[in-house]
């Protein structure tokens, strides 16, 4: 069955399985995918995330962070859809709750957090933003 939004598709998964109080979610594997779970490893957003080949497709465990039995992830949302693509140059990239939250942005350089594009200071599409 083809999915018009992978990355809209993964960000449901994951606010779906903390909504569960799940510790681990599955979810088909890409490179989109992958590299916007970097991001949330590496903003310490989740605990990590490993590829693995079920039946000849490969798939993404991704394991869920909880502080104090909630989720670290607040908010999680999809910007940029399928129907409305959303760019920003790097002068009007967001600051998502005053700089508490991330922008996860796919530029040229890669896919990479919104502090990450100033530095690089590199615009792109914004894909998600989290809290």
């Amino acid at each position: 069955m083809p999915m018009n939004d992978p990355i809209g598709d993964l960000l449901a998964r994951i606010r779906n399985a903390q909504l569960r109080n799940k510790s681990k979610v599955t979810s088909p594997g890409s490179k989109l995918r992958e590299r916007v779970l970097e991001v949330l490893k590496s903003e310490g957003y989740i605990r990590g995330y490993a590829v693995v080949e079920r039946d000849g497709h490969s798939e993404i465990e991704i394991e869920l962070k909880y502080f104090d039995g909630e989720p670290v992830i607040r908010e999680i949302e999809r910007i940029s859809k399928p129907g409305r693509r959303v760019y920003t140059s790097v002068r009007n990239l967001p600051r998502i709750n005053n700089g508490l939250g991330v922008a996860i942005v796919s530029t040229p350089k890669g896919v990479m957090a919104d502090h990450d594009a100033r530095d690089a200071n590199v615009g792109g599409e914004i894909l998600c933003t989290v809290f």
